[in-house]
């Protein structure tokens, strides 16, 4: 009966062991035989393949990169997670918020990854990522009004390093400066600017205009103020003697502007303030940050899959020894760090052994989001995988030593959760 019972169990395994064999011990024997032929397949290479792991500068990032990812991704995934399954029990409507949480477990990775390409673009009216950070950065700091203006040469005007200009000659008091500059598109103008105004001579004063030297439609006489021509509104003028400001002042809606008596015999100065680029925000695909990036948005995927685990265990906790540690005078800090956390931890330890799997293997993410010309400081050992094993320069001996590398370094993590898994059914 036992021996029938056998014959039967196995008849019904088969399909199973021989898909098994198929499409697993086979794949993972051959790609460990390629691993010591070299390129061709043809000749043996010994350990040449992975000793060019361990040498090569853009399979070493991989490397590096990799061993970033399973510290900090899984590890901030498991924690926001917590924190969210935490919380969510205290509010009334932490149903919908871990609806909404969870929500991009639903999106592949390659949707995902289109979607962050798009987050991080560099241009603030188009990524969010800069829109938002401009926006505080702008909130705390004014940008300039001209960036690209700049005088002619034939305009009373100079540069006087690092971004400013000055003019050529010292200005008098009583006769009026003129301080003409192009390079603003008129539709860049501000919309309050007003036709600029003649100098007027002050006695006691040095008066002058600031105007945008350019006559929209052609025409104009260069450093005269024609009648279509507009006042540069708010540019900051400094009088300068002996390497000193001795007055500011800034252009009206007309451009015209007064100084003191004080400013008689100085340069006039058109600081670099006034011709600053304005801020373009964080260049998040640049080569510094393209990782912590692409792990931004991993943790946006996978947060709401540890929520979602974390929450079931939460739920089967012994309420009575919460509400005693609270008795016994437990904030709530000491009832989460001392009795929360402990009591979950084996299901912290199933989500976080998952994830450390999960980014072992990273691909889909960091192919998308990180541009070809960066793609080499983003670079992961599943990516140098797919690089290594096809394409017209493709070396089927390196690539199937970092699969054999992989296969390496996810079997102990495995390892581990197994023993778990019988420790935890031996209870």
């Amino acid at each position: 009966m036992t021996g029938t019972r056998g014959l039967v169990a196995g008849v019904f395994l088969l399909p199973a062991l021989v898909l098994l064999g198929a499409l697993v011990v086979y794949p993972i024997g051959y790609s460990v035989q390629r691993s010591f032929f070299d390129r061709a397949g043809t000749g043996f290479a010994g350990l040449d393949n992975y000793v060019e792991i361990f040498t090569d500068d853009t399979i070493l990032t991989a490397v590096r990169n990799n061993a970033v990812w399973v510290v900090v991704a899984p590890a901030l995934a498991t924690a926001l997670g917590l924190v969210f399954a935490v919380l969510t029990e205290r509010v009334r409507w932490g149903t919908a918020f871990k609806l909404v949480v969870f929500m991009p477990m639903a999106i592949s990775m390659l949707a995902a990854g289109i979607i962050f390409r798009l987050v991080y673009e560099q241009d603030p009216d188009r990524g969010v990522a800069n829109a938002v950070w401009v926006g505080v950065h702008d909130t705390f700091a004014e940008s300039s009004g001209y960036p690209k203006a700049r005088p002619l040469p034939v305009h009373p005007l100079k540069p006087a390093g690092e971004g400013a200009y000055e003019t050529k000659q010292p200005v008098r008091a009583g006769s009026p400066a003129l301080l003409p500059l192009v390079g603003v598109a008129p539709a860049k103008m501000p919309g309050d600017a007003r036709p600029a105004a003649l100098p007027r001579p002050e006695p006691g004063a040095v008066t002058g205009t600031a105007w945008l030297d350019f006559t929209k439609g052609g025409g104009g006489t260069p450093n005269t103020v024609d009648a279509k021509e507009l006042g540069l509104k708010g540019l900051r003028i400094e009088a300068v003697k002996d390497g000193r400001v001795v007055a500011t002042a800034t252009a009206a809606a007309d451009g015209s502007f007064t100084l003191p008596a004080s400013a008689d015999g100085a340069l006039l100065r058109l600081p670099e303030s006034n011709f600053r680029e304005p801020y373009n925000g964080v260049d998040w695909l640049g080569p510094a940050l393209v990782t912590p990036a692409v792990i931004g948005s991993y943790i946006w995927m996978w947060a709401g899959f540890a929520m979602v685990l974390i929450a079931a265990g939460l739920a089967g906790l012994p309420r009575e020894l919460l509400e005693a540690a609270r008795v016994d005078g437990a904030n709530e800090w000491q009832v989460f760090r001392r009795v929360t956390v402990p009591l979950l931890a084996p299901v912290l330890a199933v989500v976080l052994v998952t994830l450390m799997i999960n980014v072992l293997k990273i691909f889909d993410l960091v192919f998308i989001i990180a541009p070809g010309s960066v793609q080499d400081d983003a670079n992961v050992l599943a990516l140098q995988l797919y690089r290594s094993s096809f394409g017209t320069d493709a070396h089927l001996g390196v690539g199937s030593a970092i699969s054999v590398l992989l296969l390496l370094l996810v079997i102990p993590v495995m390892f581990f959760n197994i023993r778990r898994i019988r420790r935890e059914s031996r209870r």
